[in-house]
């Protein structure tokens, strides 16, 4: 018997304390894995046992007096349906026995009682419980799997990558295609917390604010929420729920601080329809986000029309030149970054905007690359609010931009200096040794980034950069050279090596063994032999 088996509880239920003896004697209980919760002699007090020790299996007379066993079923039945009956009943009550069959017992069983037959009866039973409980779990994991793979499918949608994931669409929720909006929420002084905060420390307050925010969307009736950027949430609403943004932002506010102390602040986007414009949404709700720095306080920012241009003359914000800049500090181009810089400052002086003007774009797209900079975990002593007094304080758009130069210029010279070649070697070597012993386990890109202390973004370029492999392909290898390594050398069923190799579906084992290498596992076996 596997020690990992889940032990059930039986109550037993007769009127007559001779059986209930004869029950507990000669069933051998224990070494069956069965603990005798309790007795009752009557279905009232079997009643209140169920609901005090919540029992797997009822064995029990069918015939009592007050509430006889049917009726007692029914009403357990009710309030749990998995739970199993079996029924001892006396030859004069078939009908009885077959009415309880009717209505939902596992099996019964006549008197005289023959212990064998109830024991061959209960372990039937059991097998039934255990079938049970896998289907309970498969379906929490796929329940789970399939929310996670939502989450990341909007996630990629968000970020602006929407064709590798095409054969995911149909986990897309058609409740978008009703319109809705997006709340970004944001905690205040991240950066600083993040610093003080020790690693474990950080999870358990994400942690914390992630269910104080779903809980408080489920109950707002938002539609979804999952955290994005470490320190931001993002949750969506239906539109028919647009005109209480300012309501919805303030009572959510409120919720974290009352619960966490801590200070954060929400954007609200445009309403939008359909999951190809949840990008858009995201880039308008940080956009509200960004009035926060000029008014310094935690609060609530709603998007607004007269936010997408920048004069009557409808200049437009400069969309490719910020792509071009966040590469750069993806990959650490100092030299493409100050000639963008150039591009930036010549695009300013063709507009012919206003100070005020010039200095609101710059301060957007200087707060765009200083959040790059933070989600790749690059960030040294460098302030948010240093570099933006650097900036009010500059005169001329020639004195911005030169400050723009020489602040990320550093940065990234910095960034270059704390990653050198042999460091970002030392960390793929921490990640792959890190892989190589735990590829047996549920293993997550995010679990091996926060070993590395990177961004999934920056260790998924580092990793590539120097395994040739992304780590789905590193830890897919790593499992099969496993798996072949077994079939070569020992007499492990091919069913069996699937969970030794970190795979809990077997066919699916196979399908991914035949990918790589061309053959089934048995095949393999077989040619290897």
């Amino acid at each position: 018997m596997s020690s990992t088996e889940a032990k059930y509880r039986v109550i037993l239920v007769d009127d007559e304390p001779i059986i209930l003896r004869s029950l507990k004697a000669a069933i051998p209980w224990e070494e069956l894995n069965l603990e005798i919760a309790g007795e009752a002699r009557n279905g009232e007090q079997a009643l209140q046992l169920v609901r005090e020790t919540s029992p797997h299996m009822v064995i029990s007379d069918i015939r009592m007096p007050g509430q006889d066993g049917i009726s007692l079923m029914k009403e357990v039945l009710s309030e749990n349906p998995q739970r199993l009956f079996i029924f001892i009943s006396g030859y004069g009550e078939f009908e009885y026995a077959r009415e309880a069959l009717r209505e939902g017992a596992f099996d019964y069983l006549l008197k005289p009682i023959d212990h064998d037959e109830l024991i061959e009866m209960i372990l039937r039973a059991k097998r039934h419980l255990n079938r049970q409980q896998e289907n309970d779990k498969l379906l929490h994991s796929v329940q789970v799997l399939s929310l996670l793979a939502r989450e990341r499918l909007f996630a990629e949608f968000i970020e602006g990558n929407q064709s590798p994931l095409q054969h995911m669409r149909w986990l897309e929720n058609s409740e978008l295609e009703q319109g809705y909006f997006m709340a970004v929420v944001q905690l205040d002084h991240f950066l600083k917390l993040n610093e003080q905060w020790p690693m474990d420390e950080k999870r358990l307050w994400l942690f914390a604010i992630r269910n104080i925010v779903s809980e408080w969307s489920l109950n707002q009736g938002g539609l979804t929420t999952f955290p994005f950027h470490s320190g931001e949430w993002v949750i969506l609403f239906p539109n028919t729920l647009s005109d209480r943004k300012e309501s919805l932002g303030k009572d959510l506010i409120g919720q974290i601080k009352t619960n966490t102390k801590l200070s954060c602040s929400v954007g609200f986007s445009r309403s939008k329809i359909g999951i190809d414009q949840l990008n858009e949404a995201y880039q308008s709700a940080v956009e509200a986000l960004y009035q926060r720095f000029y008014s310094g306080e935690e609060g609530v920012y709603v998007y607004s029309k007269s936010e997408e241009t920048y004069s009557a003359s409808n200049v437009k914000y400069p969309t490719q030149l910020e792509e071009a800049l966040l590469e750069c500090v993806r990959t650490l181009d100092r030299q493409q970054m100050l000639y963008l810089f150039d591009e930036i400052k010549s695009y300013l002086e063709q507009q012919a905007l206003t100070k005020e003007q010039a200095e609101r774009m710059i301060v957007e797209l200087t707060i765009v690359l200083y959040r790059q900079f933070e989600g790749m975990n690059l960030m040294l002593e460098w302030s948010m609010e240093g570099l933006l007094q650097e900036l009010y304080a500059s005169s001329t758009l020639n004195e911005m931009i030169a400050v723009l130069k020489k602040c990320f210029g550093q940065w990234i010279m910095e960034s270059k200096e704390n990653y050198s070649r042999g460091d970002v070697q030392a960390v793929i070597a921490k990640a792959t040794s890190y892989i190589m012993h735990n590829y047996h386990k549920d293993l997550s890109i995010e679990e091996v980034c926060e070993l590395a202390e990177l961004s999934i973004s920056h260790f998924c370029m580092l990793f590539k950069q120097e395994t040739g492999y992304t780590f789905l392909e590193y830890l897919t290898q790593c499992r099969i050279e496993k798996a072949k390594f077994i079939l070569q050398n020992t007499n492990v069923k091919v069913y069996q090596v699937a969970p030794l190799v970190g795979y809990q579906d077997p066919r699916y084992f196979s399908q991914v063994f035949k990918k790589i290498t061309g053959k089934t596992p048995s095949e393999y076996r077989e040619e290897a032999g």
